[in-house]
């Protein structure tokens, strides 16, 4: 078992975000996951990331607030406990157009096997 525990965990930056603070709770350098990592992210108002791609598919779970998912074909608000899977090369941009904070889980593909980027 790999226990990550709430006070040992530290925010990174994560490119194309803003207004954001990113935290890794299992994988990357957490945690020996061999195929995806879990972060924890919280948007304030008016934060959200550029449109992007990821070569791994991803989900998004929100705790609590509202952050809206935009890509090619859709736009969507999700609230407490909604979830989407982005797909592997699907660009995506994110907003918390809100007026509270949005706390969302997000669990990725590693790029590789142990990957730890």
């Amino acid at each position: 078992m790999d226990v990550v525990k709430l006070t040992d965990i530290s925010a990174y930056e994560a490119p194309g975000h803003h207004g954001m603070v990113a935290s890794t709770l299992q994988g990357k350098n957490a945690s020996p996951n061999e195929h995806f990592w879990v972060g924890f992210s919280i948007f304030l108002p008016g934060g959200g990331a550029t449109t992007a791609a990821s070569p791994t598919e991803k989900v998004y779970v929100v705790l609590s607030g509202e952050i809206t998912v935009i890509t090619d074909t859709q736009t969507v608000t999700l609230a407490a406990m909604d979830s989407c899977r982005i797909a592997a090369g699907e660009a995506r941009s994110i907003e918390n157009r809100s007026r509270d904070a949005a706390r969302i889980i997000v669990i990725s593909a590693n790029a590789e096997p142990g990957d730890k980027t």
